[in-house]
Formats: structure tokens, sequence, C-alpha cells
């Protein structure tokens, strides 16, 4: 078998924190499905953050509007003050005060600063409109860019769950013996979700975190070089801290979703067999067991809790120590009249855009470690490869007379191991009735579970009508075939919906028919609602019985060439037995029909009972040439009617 098959999905997990990444990648590919639609989110992204940085300048505008209008009020007043004899002497430090040219006249001054007093409203208003404006642009195409990427992300989140669903209906049943319900569940619900959620917040963040920062650092050094050298030392250092901590945090995200797996595997089997723990009053011990996975679960995720808890104060210390540099260059810039305070309010605000994407990474760290971890996990069942699958040049089966061949068939589970079967050999012309008779573990239901294809042989081949299994599809084999497992499972739904599983369109006269067959008609019309009764979730709501015989009623429906029937009638009383095998009788005349029974009642009108010992047909013929010739058969016969004859007396 393949490798991805032969290891439980617990062991595939151990890898490097590469992979997971790689993860995050093929999910976020899903997204050029969409093309057009997967751009947009970040179309307007980058429309909402150039608007953000074009706040900054518009706040300058105002404070140097308000400043300049303020300092030429003030300076036109003291000139109104000095006597007309100083004016001259005192004009070049009151032409340096006020930031203008040493060949500016008196009236020349006076002029410039009117202007300037008189256009400060103007400049005023014309930024704080600017500054609406921006900041409404920003919040239009935010919105815009939330809704398309929550779209883009559910409709990820769609194809993962359907790809998802699809990959584990097609693996084979080996996958399945070896991988919990629970822990398929879980990756198609939790798992799924983690990864949306970046896809639909964690990315845009990301994507956002980057321009913002590239665009603010570009600002920082076209506008004052020195202060921005001054900022960018807490860029690398910032990073560097987030590579430790994603690298930290990842491992511990894939432990989390593993304890949470296994603590939903514990709910699902409690769930299911709670008719099973009140039975055997084990409810204290399970409520232990749930415990202890929630426990293991609940301290995982204060690990990581605790790594998260350092890191954010830590990044928020380096952030500030940044900021400390900041105010200590730009104060004695200012002090030296470099900088003017519209341009150090300006720089502060883009400061805090180069600090706000650095806090941000910690969030996006804690999302990419979360999405690694379950993309890991979904896309270990995406690549898992069924050992059952179509051959290239597969052809349909046709419609078959029903002459079925075992030669020399050997079967082992997982590829390794004592074989189930051994060297099994037999053929079943068109229309016989095989009975598979012997003790539990002998191999009869290996037999059966075989003639579907739902595993290969390990050595040897089985044929219908001539064809190899092995080199027809499985759909159109499996559609010739009528099933009726020992494991009864009916669907939530109607009487009606589980009867026509196999064939939805089947009209109601041939649901009746096929439940008149298996004498299920009867107790059917008696509820209320007749056919259009709910069966509940797996059946609950039905005996053993009559669940077996709607069961037997679904596979007559498809009206196969070959039927198998496992011990179809384990579950009823005699009388129902009776009418069930009266009518399976005459139904399975024509048909090439496999039965496996525990009761020897049942099989004694077959035209050959294969006797299974261990793995091998130890015998094969008629009941009365079995009596006389096998001494396995004839104990089964014997034990089981000295048993039903003792049974009778009392």
């Amino acid at each position: 078998m393949q490798a991805s098959i032969s290891q439980p999905m617990s062991r595939g997990r151990r890898r490097g924190g590469g992979s997971s990444f790689k993860g995050i990648l093929r999910a976020v590919r899903y997204l050029t499905r969409y093309k057009r639609q997967a751009l947009l989110p970040y179309i307007f992204l980058l429309i909402a953050t150039l608007s953000q940085l074009a706040v900054p300048r518009m706040v300058r505008n105002v404070i140097d509007a308000v400043t300049s209008g303020y300092i030429s009020s003030q300076i036109l007043q003291a000139l109104e003050k000095i006597p007309a004899e100083f004016v001259g002497a005192a004009l070049p430090k009151i032409l340096e005060a006020a930031g203008r040219p040493e060949s500016t006249t008196l009236d020349q001054l006076k002029v410039q600063l009117e202007a300037d007093v008189n256009n400060a409203p103007q400049a005023l208003a014309y930024a704080l409109v600017a500054i609406v404006v921006f900041a409404a642009l920003r919040g239009l195409f935010s919105f815009l860019q939330a809704f398309w990427a929550e779209k883009n992300s559910q409709t990820v989140a769609y194809d993962l769950r359907n790809d998802l669903y699809a990959k584990i209906q097609n693996l084979s049943f080996s996958y399945h013996d070896k991988n919990q319900t629970g822990q398929l569940m879980i990756r198609a619900t939790d798992d799924v979700e983690k990864v949306r959620l970046f896809i639909g917040q964690g990315l845009l963040q990301l994507v956002g975190a980057v321009i913002l920062l590239s665009g603010t650092v570009i600002i920082l050094f076209a506008s004052n070089a020195s202060m921005a050298w001054t900022a960018m030392p807490i860029l690398p250092i910032a990073i560097v801290v987030f590579i430790i901590f994603a690298s930290l945090a990842q491992p511990m995200f894939s432990k989390v979703q593993q304890k949470l797996s296994h603590l939903n595997t514990v709910l699902q089997e409690n769930l299911a067999g709670i008719k099973v723990i009140k039975a055997f009053t084990r409810e204290k011990e399970e409520r232990a067991k749930f415990e202890k996975a929630a426990d293991a679960t609940m301290n995982q995720q204060i690990a990581v809790s605790r790594l998260f808890t350092f890191m954010f104060p830590f990044i928020f210390l380096i952030a500030n120590l940044g900021q400390a540099a900041i105010l200590y260059v730009g104060g004695k810039q200012i002090v030296a009249g470099a900088l003017s305070l519209g341009a150090w309010q300006e720089f502060s605000l883009y400061l805090i855009y180069l600090f706000f994407p650095i806090m941000m990474f910690g969030m996006i760290v804690t999302q990419m470690g979360q999405a690694g971890a379950s993309a890991e996990r979904i896309f270990e069942i995406l690549d898992a490869r069924s050992d059952i699958v179509d051959k290239p040049d597969a052809v349909d089966l046709p419609d078959v007379t029903g002459t079925v061949k075992f030669e020399d068939v050997t079967f082992r589970y997982f590829g390794g191991g004592e074989p189930v079967l051994s060297k099994v050999t037999f053929e079943a012309q068109p229309g016989e009735r095989i009975a598979l008779l012997g003790a539990t573990g002998s191999g009869k239901t290996t037999i059966i579970n075989l003639l579907p294809r739902f595993y290969d042989p390990s050595e040897g081949r089985i044929t219908i009508d001539g064809y190899d299994l092995r080199d027809v599809t499985l759909d159109s084999l499996r559609s010739r075939i009528g099933i009726v497992l020992q494991e009864t499972t009916l669907f939530s739904g109607t009487i009606r919906e589980n009867i026509a599983f196999g064939k939805p369109d089947a009209s109601q006269e041939e649901i009746e028919n096929a439940a008149k067959a298996a004498a299920a008609h009867d107790f059917i019309i008696s509820f209320p609602e007749g056919y259009n009764t709910h069966v509940g979730e797996r059946g609950a709501t039905l005996s053993g019985g009559q669940k077996q015989r709607i069961a037997i009623a679904r596979a007559l429906l498809l009206n196969p060439r070959i039927l198998i029937l496992d011990d179809s009638t384990s579950s009823v009383d005699l009388n129902t037995e009776a009418q069930i095998q009266k009518a399976l009788d005459k139904l399975m005349e024509g048909r090439t029909s496999f039965v496996i029974a525990q009761r020897i009642g049942t099989v004694m009108s077959a035209d050959k009972i294969l006797v299974l010992d261990k793995g091998e047909v130890v015998a094969q013929g008629r009941h009365a040439d079995l009596m006389e010739n096998n001494a396995i058969y004839a104990e089964i016969y014997n034990s089981q009617i000295l048993t039903h004859e003792h049974e009778h007396k009392n």
C-alpha cells in the first residue's frame, strides 16, 4: 500500500515548520480560482492605505497654517509696539524670527505677514476638508476590502470542505480503518475555519502591514533622513524577534490541534455510544476521560498564551525604545530651528504607522501559526493516496450474468502480517446462492468486502463474468452489487429517503414493492406518517429488526445482479426472519447471492456452502454433502440444532 496510507495521521505530522507555511501557500492558491474577485480586497486595501498615509501630511498643513498665522500675527503686533526709530535696527532679528530673507524690506515683511494671517483660516479649512475626505475614502475602501476578503475566505473554506469531503469519501477502507472519525471531523471544521480566518483577515493584515510599513519608510526618508535612520534599527530587531517567535509557536499550534482532535474524538465516541455508557454505568469513567483530554487541550493552549504574553510586552519595549530615540533627535532639531512643529507632528504620526505594523505582526504570527498547523493537517488528507483507485485504462463493467470467481485469493490488512484469507478459490455461477459459514474471524466478511472492491487482494484475483475487478471502474462495479451490511446504517431523513438512497428517482410503487419484499411495508404503514416517518440519527427511532429490513429494501430497490447479505437477519426474531427469508428466497432467484449467516437454518437451502476456518475454505458443497464429509460443518449444524431444540423445549 501507499506510504501515505500505511501511517496514521498522527505520525504524518512529524515535519519541520516549513511544510506548514507551504500548506498556507497552497491554501492561498485556492484564491486563484476566482481571479479578479480575489484581487479586489487588495486593490481596495491599497487605496485605503494610501488614504491613511496622506492624513499626516494634512495634519502637518493644519499645524503649519495655525502656527504660521499665529507667529505672523504676533510679529505684526510687535512691530506696531516698536518705536519707528528702533525698527530699522531690530529688522534683521525680526526677519530671522519670521524666517524671511535678509533682503526683505519692512513694507514687504508686513505685506507677507498680513497675507499669512489672512490665508491661515483658508489653509486650515482646506487641510481639514482633505482630512475628512481621506478619512471617508479610507472608511469606504476598508469596508469594501473587509467585505470582499470575507467573501473570498468563505469561498475558499467552501472549496476546502468540499475537497476534503470528496477526498474522505474516495479514500479506501484501509485509510478509515486507521484514522478516527473525530480526527477527520475536526479537520473539516476547526482546521478549515483557522485557514479561512487567516485568508480573510491575517493575509490581508499581512499585506496591509507590508504596504503601510513600506510607504511609511519611504515617506520618513523623504521628509527627514536623519530622524528616519534613528528609527530604522528597530525594524531588523523586530523582524528577528518575530521569526524566533514564529518558529517556536508553529509546533505549539500543531500540538493544540492534535489535542483538540483527541478531545473531539472522545466526545464523538461518547455521543455515539451513549447507550452503552449508560448501560454499563461508565458515566464517571468516561467523564474523567473527557476531562483528561480537555485538561491536555487547555494546558497546551495556556502554553501558547504564555509565549505570546511574553512576546507582546517585548515588542512594545522595542517600539518604545525607538520612539524615545526619535523624541530625542526630533527635540534637538526643533530647538535648533531645523524642524517645524507641523513637520514634527507629521513625523510622529508616521512613526506610529511604523510601529503599528510591527504590533500587527504579533497577531499575524498567531493566526499564521494556527493556520499553518491546520493547513498541514488539511493537505495531509488531500494528499493521501487511496490504494483502491480506477486504473487509467479501466472500463465500465457491462450488464453481467453474475459469474463470480475467486482464484487463489490471499489478503492481508495493511499489506502485512498474517493473512486473513489464504489461497481462497471458488466459483459462483449465475443465479447461485453462496452461503458463507464459519466462526468469528474465519474470513467471511473479508470475502464480501473484496467483492465490491472495498479492498484489493494481496495475491490472486477476483473476476465477474471474466472481468478482473481491478480492470473495471469502481462505479460500474458497485452499481451491479446490492449490499446489506451486518452493521445497519440509516441516515437522518424519512423512511422513503432511506429506501431510495441508491435510487433517489424511484417511484413510490417501486419503493413499496422493495419494502414488501423485505417484509417492511406493514410496520412502515403502521406509523402515522407512513413512508414519510423520520427515522432519527442513524435510525435511532427504529428497532434493530426494522432498521435491517429497511436496509434490505434499500438494496433490493437497485435490482442488482449480485446480492450480498451480511448476516442480514441477525437482529430479528424467528417469525420476522421467516418472513424476510421467504421474500429473499423469491428475490434471490436469478441473482448471484452471497449470504453470511450465523444461523444454520438460513444457509441449508444454499446452492453452495463455503465453510471457512482461519481464513481458508476447508470445505464447499451443498448441505447434505457437507453433513457427510465435513466435521466442522457437522459440528456447527449439530450444536445449533441442539441449542435450538433446547430453547424450544424451554
